[in-house]
């Protein structure tokens, strides 16, 4: 039995299978995490040294150019670049399309492994770190206080770090700007010359006596106590009384001859929020996680945040949440504009409320089904998979179309029952709508193969479109058959129980129908009767638009 017959003759069973893709479509929907465009891992690996302020020379001769040497034997390697700052190398390489990086990686560290013997001393171990375009921060925070630097500093990284980091799908809270404190020792020249003090001996006192050491263990009534000297300096007075050194019987203190002052380390970066000293937080989402809900969890807890901690003012500065927001919510509009521009050119033609909604549900249908393959698939909801949708949108109508107007074709016509109406007029249909869907996806399925970024991005959208079009074929061949048979009416049945308003109204559009196809063919007829001129008419035109392309511009995105 065909797939048409099959689902004609048995319509509860066509009707459950379609809600069961329903359900699971939309079940699929709700699960599905929203970002911008798809994950995107370039493959390539940065390997960062930072030294000991040695000049950017003796970085490139003695880091970067034996990093470079070392990676370069590396498999699937295609390029190195490398930049060498004062105390800074950064060495970075690129490798084919379709390399694992974990395993590139963990070759990378080998061979840095044989060579840090290599390296100066002063330099630190080499870091390796590959591009993530999801480490990027999707909320950035900036917070002002009337605090001290320092207690507004301490008070972030005890609570509100906490509470931003516990959120679900937030990976990790970077602040700048950070006040830490700092206990600075200033030491007066011309006192340490009088005294024929150095620096070394004092710093040696000072170490010493600020130390916290293990006295041993001591066994005492069956019980093990650990024993532990306590010296570790508590408060600035403390340390101003150290001694350093002695003369003559005297010990000299350390205020008298240095200034001890409670501050914070002299800062490198430096953030202001509406001119007023701040602190930035970038909030970083998990791999995978919803980046739209988590930013909307960060935000609705940071108003928490502000109404238990008053002394903290804590606002949004870039939410790339809003973004993503706005383009998803513009490709949405456009495929809910694009499907109501389908069935109304739809009902115009068909001039018939039922054909055109027997018609319409193979859209939803499909798309709902579609979402199923971006979810089991790994997608995201983005600019690619929706753009995706909305391409295909008026492609999924067509077999469709061609469908029920055989069966109106076999009713009308021929004046077979609706049923087998049915299922000769989808059977007769059913090889030809298969090569147009086939054609179709002729167009799309290459861009799968595409290398590099491109390939990324397309690869989203080509299977989406080629997963819309296999299942708006399906829905044609067994739900239109279906419920033409049962809801659309032969065209002697839809005269008798039209309204008299709409009667005219199909009059006027079949009289605007008849004259368009009556100027049509006044046109293919001038046409066939000057065949050398509409040729000449159409290399002409085909000539002078291979000529604009060199004249468009070309971008990235």
């Amino acid at each position: 039995m065909s797939l048409p017959r099959f689902s004609v003759h048995r319509p509860v069973f066509t009707t459950m299978a379609m809600l069961i893709v329903i359900i699971l479509g939309l079940v699929s929907l709700w699960r599905l995490p929203i970002d911008l465009l798809p994950e995107i891992e370039l493959p390539s690996l940065t390997i960062s040294t930072r030294g000991d302020g040695e000049s950017p020379e003796q970085m490139e001769r003695q880091v970067t150019e034996v990093i470079e040497g070392a990676v370069a034997a590396v498999a699937g390697v295609e390029q190195i670049t490398s930049t060498s700052a004062t105390g800074i190398s950064n060495v970075t390489v690129r490798f084919s399309w379709g390399t694992n990086l974990d395993a590139a990686a963990n070759d990378v560290r080998d061979r840095l492994d044989r060579i840090i013997r290599n390296l100066p001393d002063e330099v630190e171990r080499p870091q390796v770190r590959r591009f993530d375009p999801s480490n990027f921060p999707i909320v950035i925070l900036g917070v002002s206080s009337a605090l001290d630097p320092v207690d507004m500093t301490r008070l972030i990284d005890e609570q509100v770090r906490y509470r931003l980091e516990r959120i679900a799908g937030v990976a990790v809270v970077d602040t700048w700007g950070r006040f830490e404190r700092e206990i600075q020792v200033n030491f007066h020249p011309e006192r340490l010359t009088a005294l024929d003090l150095s620096l070394e001996p004092i710093i040696d006192a000072i170490r010493a006596a600020n130390i916290d050491l293990s006295a041993g263990q001591l066994e005492q009534a069956g019980l093990e106590l650990t024993l532990r000297i306590p010296g570790e300096v508590t408060d600035l007075d403390t340390l101003r009384d150290v001694p350093v050194a002695h003369r003559e019987g005297t010990s000299i203190r350390l205020w008298q001859v240095a200034d001890v002052e409670d501050t914070h380390r002299r800062l490198t970066r430096l953030v202001r929020l509406d001119g007023e000293r701040a602190l930035r937080l970038a909030v970083r989402r998990q791999s995978g996680a919803n980046t739209v809900a988590v930013a909307r969890d960060v935000l609705a807890e940071v108003e928490r945040i502000n109404a238990d901690m008053p002394q903290l003012d804590i606002v949004p500065v870039i939410n790339s949440a809003e973004y993503i927001e706005r383009s998803i919510d513009n490709v949405t509009r456009s495929i809910l504009y694009g499907g109501s521009l389908a069935l109304l050119v739809l009902l115009v033609f068909l001039r018939n409320f039922r054909s055109t909604v027997v018609i319409m549900l193979t859209v939803p249908v499909s798309i709902i089904a579609t979402f199923m393959l971006i979810y089991f698939g790994g997608f995201t909801l983005n600019l690619m998979t929706l753009g995706g949708l909305a391409l295909g949108l008026g492609i999924m109508v067509d077999s469709a179309i061609v469908v029920l107007e055989n069966i109106y074709r076999h009713r009308n016509e021929h004046g077979t029952e609706p049923m087998e109406a049915s299922v000769r007029g989808t059977t007769e249909v059913i090889w030809a709508i298969l090569a147009a869907t086939l054609t179709n996806l002729a167009i799309f399925m290459p861009l799968i193969f595409i290398q590099g970024t491109a390939g990324v991005l397309f690869r989203q959208l080509a299977l989406v479109i080629a997963f819309a079009l296999a299942c708006s074929l399906v829905v044609a061949v067994s739900v239109v058959p279906m419920l033409a048979a049962r809801l659309v009416p032969s065209q002697k049945e839809m005269a008798q129980h039209q309204p008299r308003w709409m009667r005219a109204v199909v009059v006027r559009i079949t009289a605007a129908l008849e004259g368009l196809d009556e100027a049509y063919r006044a046109l293919i007829g001038r046409v066939l009767a000057a065949p050398w001129r509409t040729v000449f008419t159409a290399v002409v035109l085909l000539a002078s638009a291979l000529l604009l392309p060199p004249r468009i511009g070309t971008e990235y995105m």
